[in-house]
């Protein structure tokens, strides 16, 4: 991995532990539909698409 890559994956770790302790309601259900976007861009390995995914669901949460 590279190390664009890491950081992406330790975001997605981020982000991801984040919306785990997130209360339910419309914020966590937006984030959800980020998050589940940057898995979909990662799979594709497009690090920009997953970055900018993992930026709008953190702001949802917060």
């Amino acid at each position: 991995m590279t190390p664009e890559q890491n950081k992406t994956a330790e975001k997605m770790t981020s982000v991801k532990a984040a919306w785990d302790k997130a209360p339910a309601g419309p914020k966590k259900d937006a984030a959800l539909r980020h998050y589940e976007a940057a898995e979909k861009a990662n799979t594709a390995k497009n690090d920009a698409e997953t970055n900018k995914e993992l930026d709008a669901a953190s702001e949802k949460l917060s």
